[in-house]
């Protein structure tokens, strides 16, 4: 970290939102040329922090500086012009303009007679990704382009425009392994330029990977500013959630692996994959599965719920045939899937949780044409409370609630089907640690009671604190399965609980990478 100014210093901020206080007297300072993470659960006051810090808000108390000169016009263009910029999750690109066009977007280079110099604006596009080491064609439409480029282009459009703080919000939520890899030397790029970055993320691991510090606020108040190398992960979940969790350490369970499978698959392939996969859950069981992007973990668990293209191999539920590559068919099994994208593959944002939550059991409901409506909306308040859902109002828009409270109301859904088989894709991105731990409680709850559970995730920690077992993916085929025996003889029996997780989570992360590296060379 460089320089004696702060780039951002947050004194005694305040704000309110009629009787609710968002911000009590929060501090909040990030250096030049420091990566800080930002963490808290939901309503902890981050959003309103930052909008702050962007100028969409202005605090009721208190003082904001940057590079040193005080801010009294808390406006867009005001932090703008001091160097402010943030990326968002939801991208600002314009899909049909090209690279370029998009990067110099409202200060475009002109040329003769007032026009754009597309030329000119093109050759320092070009310029500027070789200077971060990025390959992307200037010319190239933004909607040609995958959507860890996306992003890598929305950090580029700031750097083009001499942001000196930047403000990532959970920017690697849909990014591939390699992007995620480009992105953090980015990173590192636009540290040693001096440029401030704020960092957003529900993923731990990353935090600790490249943040320099670390502040956590909870219920508007800044708990703790600390190093990250000086704190370990279970002490900050604790400032986050504000009590010990133990949902992320392994709680030891048994299951019955001698009678039938409930899900037992055979030979099951897809057109882009997965490849000739046999795979067996058992009632009460939890498997997981990983492997690196692209692996086709993902679309196993879409080829599971009948939507992949060119589906054959064999699906039993019970012992019962499950016709393969048709969804009505696996719902009406009891097969479930909770997808990667909530969003747009679980959700219709415009209408009610009621809506959203009975959209498989309607027909449960009905008699002779008629909605037994009383009956329904008792049934998902009964499933809302259930999962703690908050605000527990089944009217209120799903697409106004959290992520975490949205992902409740997809697994809603399948409780209210009472599927016997949950296919569970990234059940926990972007979601706070806090409600993190409740769907992991919950998700060991259901297989208690005998639901067969698998888990897609790329987060080895939240595999290690579910999973039975583990199934590695890569290429589309299975190329491992890890028992939790063969994890647990990874560990050091006399370290400390949480060394024995990070030893185990090392082994799996090798394990992992260690596959993937010899059948990519083979």
């Amino acid at each position: 970290m460089s320089g004696s100014v702060p780039a951002v210093q947050v004194t005694n901020v305040t704000k309110s939102f009629g009787d609710t206080h968002a911000l009590k007297g929060v501090d909040f300072e990030v250096a030049p040329g420091e990566v800080h993470a930002l963490l808290g659960e939901n309503g902890a006051g981050k959003s309103t922090l930052l909008k702050i810090i962007q100028g969409v808000y202005q605090p009721d108390g208190g003082e904001v500086r940057i590079f040193g000169e005080q801010v009294k016009t808390f406006t867009p263009d005001e932090m703008f012009r001091l160097g402010v910029s943030m990326i968002f999750q939801e991208f600002s690109l314009i899909p049909t303009l090209s690279v370029a066009d998009n990067i110099f977007l409202g200060r475009e280079t002109k040329g003769r007679f007032g026009l754009s110099d597309r030329a000119a604006m093109r050759k320092r596009t070009r310029e500027l990704f070789d200077e971060i080491g990025i390959k992307v064609n200037p010319r190239a439409s933004a909607e040609s382009l995958s959507t860890g480029y996306k992003q890598l282009v929305e950090v580029a459009k700031a750097v083009a425009r001499d942001a000196r703080v930047l403000i990532m919000d959970e920017p690697t939520a849909s990014l591939a392994e390699r992007e995620v890899e480009l992105l953090f030397s980015l990173m590192e790029t636009l540290k040693r330029r001096g440029v401030a970055v704020i960092y957003v993320s529900h993923r731990m691991e990353e935090i600790f990977q490249v943040s320099d510090r670390i502040t956590v606020l909870r219920d508007g108040r800044r708990m703790t500013t600390t190093g990250a190398s000086d704190i370990t992960g279970p002490e900050l979940v604790r400032h986050i959630v504000g009590r010990e969790v133990a949902a992320f350490s392994w709680v030891p369970r048994t299951v019955d692996r001698t009678g039938r499978p409930r899900l037992d698959v055979r030979g099951l392939s897809a057109a882009n994959g997965p490849f000739d996969v046999d795979l067996t859950v058992h009632p009460g069981e939890i498997v997981g599965v990983t492997g690196l992007m692209g692996s086709g973990r993902s679309r196993l668990a879409r080829a599971l719920a009948g939507l992949a293209d060119g589906v054959t191999g064999e699906i039993r539920l019970d012992g019962e045939s499950v016709k393969v590559g048709d969804p009505i068919a696996a719902i009406d099994s009891g097969i479930a899937l909770v997808p990667e994208d909530r969003r747009t593959q679980g959700l219709i944002g415009i209408h009610s949780i009621r809506a959203n939550a009975s959209l498989p059991v309607v027909s449960r409901f009905s008699s002779g044409g008629f909605l037994r409506d009383r009956e329904l909306t008792r049934s998902v308040q009964d499933v809302v409370e259930r999962l703690d859902l908050r605000p527990p109002k089944i009217w209120r828009p799903v697409g106004n609630l959290s992520g975490g409270n949205q992902q409740k109301v997809v697994i809603a859904k399948w409780l209210l089907r009472d599927s016997k088989a949950l296919i569970l894709d990234e059940v926990t991105a972007g979601i706070d640690i806090g409600t993190k731990t409740e769907i992991v409680r919950l998700m060991r709850e259901l297989a208690d009671a005998g639901k067969s559970i698998v888990v897609v995730s790329s987060e080895a920690g939240e595999l290690l604190a579910m999973a039975d077992r583990i199934v590695i993916m890569n290429r589309g085929r299975v190329a491992s399965t890890m028992s939790r025996e063969e994890l647990q003889a990874a560990v050091d029996p006399g370290a400390s609980e949480a060394e024995q997780q990070s030893q185990m989570q090392h082994a799996l992360e090798a394990r992992v990478q260690g596959l993937s590296t010899v059948r990519a060379g083979s």
